[in-house]
């Protein structure tokens, strides 16, 4: 593994949060840092056609200050004398967390498995197989 820090994608899930028991350990393991990245879907809309009374603009930042608060309570949570760094981004969510992966400064992601399994898995993006796909780094991908 190269010297690197740990990448955490979270979206504040029950199974997202399983998995950072392993990121944690992996960055003790390692002796690194661990980075927790939060991806916020830009909200698409015309705005000639909005039933919302909020531009996507608005909305999107209320997502991303309801992010923010959710961040700083998991932060508060942790027991760990690891550095830390947060990240919240704005966009595509897989292709967020694979700039971030495939930056110089990233030497494994730890992320959760969504579980879909059947059509559900057909008709969903399975955002950890995209990430183990089109990562430069190792991924690991915890049930």
């Amino acid at each position: 593994m190269r010297k690197g820090q740990i990448l955490w994608p979270t979206d504040f899930s029950p199974t997202a949060a399983h998995a950072l028991s392993y990121a944690i350990e992996m960055a003790n393991l390692y002796h690194v840092g661990l980075t927790i990245l939060h991806v916020v879907d830009q909200p698409v809309g015309d705005e000639n056609f909005m039933i919302l009374a909020i531009t996507p603009e608005e909305l999107a930042k209320g997502m991303e200050e309801a992010a923010a608060i959710k961040m700083q309570a998991l932060l508060k949570g942790l027991k760990t004398e690891l550095p830390i760094t947060t990240l919240i981004r704005r966009g595509d969510v897989v292709e967020q967390i694979l700039e971030e992966a495939n930056s110089k400064n990233v030497g494994m992601v730890v992320i959760a498995s969504h579980g879909r399994t059947g059509l559900s898995h057909f008709l969903h993006t399975n955002v950890a197989e995209e990430v183990a796909n089109g990562a430069a780094c190792p991924v690991l991908v915890v049930k």
